[in-house]
């Protein structure tokens, strides 16, 4: 992403979010049309039948299928953590993506069960952003537009449905920044246990995102919320989500983390999240609230919290479930079968 001259770094990223192409309408009639003649009652097959026209619309493709999905999992560290909002140090970061790295980690047993890649982005780990109860999480907006940059870069190649996740210790405590600035509220209905914490470790972490928001002054701009209180993570899924949506992929995205990226980008336009299925709802107490606010339905509720891009992987699975149900499934016609009266 280049800068013209006169023009701010986040004008760039506002016009890549207005010019988004929409769905494919004659993609989705050729969905509704087969369906109409596969070997079930209409309707039998519920959401999976929804997922089918939804990954045709976004892929732009009367016959959607997927042969590449990929999941993303972003890397970054917070100053935030030298405020004990975390029940791990930020250490651990690179020690998880070491472990991503030798196939150790829960998401990658989840790949491997449902034939997906798996891509590791690392975000300046020894560099971490800004402690935000102190300073803004990035020094520039154009620090921060250069993330999302880099996040839009990193799904090049042949993928052909995205699956974000992220890997951070403090961005339960950022995540929650972000909605809080963005909803309102009080920071305890945005705050959840996290990596783990409880008692007054919850308490701090709380009062510590509450001041962190404070110090924004009632700033409503999303795309400089996500500069003053994000984390690199967020600002790269946000990027990984505009470019995924340029290029025809959709998107499944995970839990808390990912979907404050996902919020961002609702705030600044309900449509531009319309590409983007939301794979499970975290155990993570205000993510259904957030899920609510946005206005989506999320496919699998199994108390997790751990990230990676384990829910959305997950839910990958369902998702590949359905298109091969729908290119797959005979006809009444072929296969000889009365059809309804």
């Amino acid at each position: 992403m280049s800068v013209s001259a006169g023009v701010q770094p986040f004008d760039d990223i506002r016009g890549l979010v207005t010019t988004m192409p929409g769905p494919d309408a004659e993609a989705i009639a050729a969905v509704a049309e087969r369906d109409a003649v596969l070997t079930k009652p209409a309707g039998s097959l519920g959401r999976l039948e929804e997922i089918a026209a939804w990954v045709a619309a976004w892929q732009r493709r009367a016959e959607p299928e997927i042969q590449a999905p990929m999941v993303a999992v972003f890397a970054a560290n917070h100053g935030i953590t030298e405020q004990g909002v975390s029940a791990y140090p930020a250490s651990v970061t690179r020690q998880m993506v070491e472990n991503f790295r030798r196939n150790g980690a829960a998401i990658n047993q989840i790949c491997l069960a449902n034939d997906m890649s798996l891509r590791v982005f690392e975000l300046a780990l020894e560099r971490p952003t800004n402690d935000i109860l102190l300073a803004d999480a990035f020094d520039s907006e154009r620090e921060c537009a250069a993330t999302i940059a880099y996040g839009m870069e990193a799904i090049a190649g042949s993928v052909d449905l995205l699956c974000l996740g992220e890997m951070g210790i403090g961005n339960t405590a950022v995540a929650a920044a972000v909605f809080h600035a963005l909803y309102g509220g009080s920071a305890d209905a945005w705050v959840g246990r996290g990596t783990g914490v409880t008692g007054d470790a919850l308490t701090n972490k709380a009062d510590v995102v509450g001041r962190a928001v404070k110090r924004l002054d009632g700033e409503t701009d999303p795309l400089v919320i996500l500069q003053r209180v994000g984390g690199r993570e967020i600002a790269a899924m946000v990027g990984a989500i505009i470019a995924a949506r340029h290029q025809q992929i959709p998107v499944i995205v995970d839990g808390f983390v990912t979907t404050a990226a996902a919020a961002v980008l609702h705030a600044m336009d309900p449509n531009a999240i319309a590409h983007c299925l939301f794979g499970h709802v975290s155990a993570e107490k205000a993510h259904r609230d957030v899920l609510d606010r946005l206005g989506v339905e999320p496919l699998l509720d199994l108390h997790m919290r751990l990230g990676e891009g384990t829910g959305a992987a997950l839910a990958a699975g369902i998702v590949r479930s359905a298109i091969q149900v729908h290119r797959g499934m005979a006809t009444f016609a072929d296969a000889g079968v009365s059809g309804p009266a």
